[in-house]
């Protein structure tokens, strides 16, 4: 979810869901040490549990960059070896380093002794040629050796060579079976499923046989579907969900508050394009936000037209 999840992202995420665990875009290890730190960790303390996703292959430099975000307050720092993006390849970090598993055993190892906070990792079930049921429970085991107890494994291989990060997300066909196989495998680890997860019926599912469900494109593109109550179908929690209604209205004191900061409209509403997505006037909701709140000038009134759009066909 890189240039995704920012802290605008988690805190509308946050208004939906108050117990989802909610993860940062993957933020690469040299990043967090020598760039503006204010820019990429600070997050509103509503957000917690909130984890940091790190891309690395250096175990020094993670570890450094797990102490520097953990004083940020970061609940959990997860390994991403699941991004199949062209920088993460150059980089030598991300999918490709489902062919390293001792690197990621050597890094995890690092960050584990340099935080106090549960260190965890996203993985793919393997990468262009490998043999899934060979490459992973190898790698769970080498992984998990290191001190690892929690895994997020993504149902898909990622093709580095042949296709686009776009394309990764998509063609590779799913294999939900072979996850379920490493819960049986590895019955004392934490290990979560990603990938092609679209609702909550599918996500209750998963968990009959999982301890996890991590959630990504459609809690970003149909919210309404995936986090409104999530806390009562997954959590068991015993409270009634948010109405979008709601969550538009607790969003404007947080644009007022980021326009005071110096930010502009449309950091925040380019996450809340969807919020309405299958109902009346959604397109139109869309429409309005694109188109105006990129302008100098405006304030949250520009969420406040939008959402007029909604009431005036729900009348």
């Amino acid at each position: 979810m890189m240039d995704w999840t920012d802290r605008h992202c988690r805190y509308l995420h946050r208004l939906m869901t108050g117990e989802a665990l909610l993860y940062t875009e993957m933020v690469t290890a040299p990043a967090v040490i020598n760039g503006d730190r204010d820019r990429l960790l600070r997050f509103d303390p509503s957000e917690h549990p909130v984890a940091i996703q790190l891309g690395g292959s250096d175990p020094v430099q993670l570890a450094e960059a797990a102490r520097i975000a953990v004083d940020f307050g970061y609940d959990e720092v997860n390994l991403n070896c699941g991004c199949p993006s062209d920088r993460v390849k150059s980089g030598s970090f991300g999918a490709v380093l489902m062919e390293r598993p001792d690197v990621v055993a050597r890094c995890c190892e690092a960050m584990i002794a340099a935080v106090d906070v549960p260190v965890t990792v996203k993985c793919r079930i393997g990468v262009d040629d490998q043999e899934p049921e060979e490459v992973l429970p190898d790698f769970l085991a080498r992984v998990s050796a290191a001190g690892v107890e929690r895994f997020t494994i993504h149902a898909r291989k990622a093709w580095l060579q042949g296709l686009s990060p776009k394309e990764n997300r998509d063609i590779p066909p799913l294999d939900y079976d072979l996850v379920r196989q490493m819960k049986a495998t590895f019955p004392n680890l934490h290990l979560s499923i990603n990938g092609g997860i679209q609702d909550l019926d599918l996500a209750e599912e998963l968990l009959e046989a999982l301890d996890g469900v991590m959630i990504g494109r459609a809690a970003y593109h149909t919210p309404e579907a995936v986090l409104l109550d999530a806390d009562r179908r997954i959590f068991c929690k015993d409270v009634s969900p948010r109405s979008l209604e709601e969550v538009v209205h607790l969003m404007v004191p947080y644009i007022d508050d980021h326009l005071s900061a110096g930010g502009r409209v449309n950091h925040v509403t380019r996450h809340m394009l969807g919020l309405f997505a299958g109902r009346p006037g959604a397109r139109l909701w869309r429409r309005h936000l694109s188109e105006n709140a990129t302008k100098d000038g405006v304030g949250p009134e520009v969420v406040e037209q939008a959402f007029a759009h909604i009431t005036e066909l729900a009348a």
